[in-house]
């Protein structure tokens, strides 16, 4: 059986990246090496560092920044996480400094999601499991 163990969100800015995804948003820094030019920057969420690692991967090329602008542009999350309790996370982040696109909002029978910004370049969209 196939499982998910790596997937990526274009960065403007690893270092930038890097901060925010774990200063702010909580997960642990699981990889760090030079690759070429750039690097190979991972996280996993801090309760199960053993699991999917989400790589912060350099914009390189004029498609994939081109790419990345038009997802922000048209309000579609690059990514998306899950949440416990989304209406906590959205208070943690917003005293972080997160900006939303809103306030956590359910649809019947569609768990509720929040959108905000990740300071580098992408949408991201919460969700709460519960």
């Amino acid at each position: 059986m196939l499982k998910i163990a790596l997937t990526s969100v274009l960065v403007d800015d690893q270092d930038k990246a890097g901060k925010f995804y774990t200063d702010i948003l909580g997960f642990e820094k699981k990889q760090d090496f030079a690759v070429g030019g750039a690097r190979w920057l991972t996280v996993a969420t801090s309760a199960e560092t053993e699991g999917t690692e989400l790589l912060l991967e350099p914009v390189g090329y004029d498609f994939a920044r081109d790419y990345q602008k038009a997802l922000f542009e048209a309000g579609i999350a690059a990514a998306s996480f899950a949440s416990d309790d989304i209406q906590a996370d959205h208070r943690r982040l917003c005293a972080k400094g997160v900006r939303f696109r809103g306030e956590p909002t359910a649809m019947e029978g569609l768990p509720a999601i929040a959108l905000f910004e990740d300071r580098c370049g992408n949408l991201i969209q919460i969700f709460e499991t519960r």
